[in-house]
């Protein structure tokens, strides 16, 4: 059996931030929730959270994890005590346990995946990732005998000057035989510099001990203060496009993009430098995104074309071209063919196949059949100043420039809208609508003069 220990109990004082170190995002989730996605795929039998700072606002965050505990550590007083706190969650259990740190979010679960195998097939009572850094300051050092099997971990700050040579550091992530842990647990001292008990001491204590070097030292880097919080994010975001171009997706200038976990994309996508997805968004095969595209929680399908425009929350059918400086909100769906022009805005809509609002026009609470054309400057005056109202417009109808359709309205088909027409009442279909005033021409004339 399998148990999964995250320590996230730290106040993250070098953040500078209200919000707990954990909570700090990185492409779009947590660190927390990417230290806990981290391991999902080892099925482990419990997951525990060790919270400590703020407990109640990280309780709440994840609050949607089904099967996640928590255990309370107050004060904070060292890793080692953390995991103290697990002694009566955990008693009875037979098993490993597996300690993650809530601060280490590039972890990948190859790499878990790999030490727990050796933790199982070397019989360890622990195991431990190890890195090489080119500049170890601040890691604690690994210090193993002739045959590679750990003999002690010594932190930064309580290193000799010798021991301080020593490339070899520890990753804080651990797999205990979880009997064994609990037995030395007890026994941990505050005899070090900082006067906290470190979980690295149970190390000392156990036998076999043994380690598990990664061969990208990225995979292990903690975040303290928001400049390692970049440069995870750097790191990530690198991974992220280099996954994706692997599988087909073209990136002009890639620094310039940024990905969430959760964006996916079909084949043959070009993206455009300044292009950035967010939430879960999909992106269809042949898909042309950019330049200065943002694009949230959006499904996008096949042989779609966006240019310098902001999509959130809406759905675009096959072969729709959007943009340039549109902006669709959430709720807006595009049926194929559909095209969305400069300074247009669709909002909670529905444009069925082929409609077309080129030119700087509102689209709000709106369902449009087919083919209808949107002449520019046309709004749907959806808000009365208290309830929102739905425009109705039949297929294959069209609004003249500066139209403005009062809601609630119903547009039959094929119905006509005259330039410059306020419409406030339902319209049949085949009709022309005209609402204006008639043109008045004086002739002759000027202006008084004072």
């Amino acid at each position: 059996m399998l148990a999964v220990a995250v320590l996230a109990a730290g106040k993250g004082t070098r953040m500078k931030s209200d919000r707990p170190k954990v909570l700090q995002s990185l492409a779009g989730a947590t660190l927390v929730e990417r230290v806990l996605a981290s391991c999902r795929h080892l099925d482990p039998q419990r997951q525990l959270l060790i919270v400590g700072h703020q407990a109640e606002r990280v309780r709440s965050s994840l609050a949607y994890l089904e099967g996640l505990e928590f255990a309370l550590q107050q004060p904070q007083n060292g890793t080692g005590h953390a995991v103290q706190q697990l002694l009566g969650p955990l008693e009875g259990f037979e098993g490993e346990l597996l300690v993650l740190n809530g601060d280490v979010p590039l972890l990948r679960p190859a790499t878990l995946a790999a030490l727990l195998e050796r933790h199982r097939a070397s019989g360890a009572a622990v195991s431990l990732l190890t890195a090489r850094l080119a500049d170890p300051s601040g890691y604690g050092r690994v210090f193993t005998d002739e045959l590679g099997q750990v003999e002690a971990i010594v932190e930064h700050r309580d290193c000799s000057e010798e021991q301080r040579r020593n490339d070899l550091t520890n990753a804080g992530i651990y797999c205990f035989n979880w009997r064994a842990l609990a037995e030395v647990l007890p026994q941990l001292s505050t005899d070090n510099d900082q006067g906290e008990l470190y979980l690295t001491d149970t190390v000392a204590m156990l036998s076999p001990a043994v380690h598990v070097e990664v061969a990208d030292a990225a995979e292990i880097a903690g975040i303290n203060d928001r400049m390692q919080l970049a440069q995870c994010e750097i790191a990530l975001q690198e991974r992220l496009r280099s996954h994706w171009m692997a599988e087909g997706v073209s990136f002009v200038d890639p620094a310039s993009c940024t990905l969430s976990e959760g964006t996916r994309f079909g084949r043959d996508v070009l993206v455009e430098p300044q292009c950035h997805f967010r939430g879960r968004t999909s992106i269809g095969s042949g898909c042309r995104i950019g330049p200065g595209c943002l694009i949230e929680d959006s499904q996008l399908e096949d042989d779609v074309d966006v240019l310098y425009s902001v999509l959130r929350e809406v759905s675009v059918a096959g072969g729709c071209v959007v943009g340039p400086f549109a902006q669709l909100r959430a709720g807006a769906r595009l049926e194929s063919g559909c095209r969305i022009g400069n300074f247009v805005e669709v909002k909670n809509s529905h444009l069925a196949a082929g409609c077309k609002a080129n030119h700087l026009s509102y689209l709000g609470d709106a369902d449009l059949g087919a083919g209808v054309n949107v002449g520019a400057g046309t709004i749907t005056a959806n808000y009365d100043g208290v309830r929102k109202h739905r425009t109705v417009v039949g297929a294959g109808s069209k609004t003249g420039a500066n139209s403005v359709l009062v809601a609630p309205i119903v547009l039959g088909a094929g119905v006509t809208v005259g330039a410059g027409s306020t419409l406030t009442r339902d319209v049949p279909a085949g009709a022309l609508a005209l609402g204006r005033a008639p043109q008045l021409i004086k002739t002759d004339w000027s202006p008084p003069r004072g």
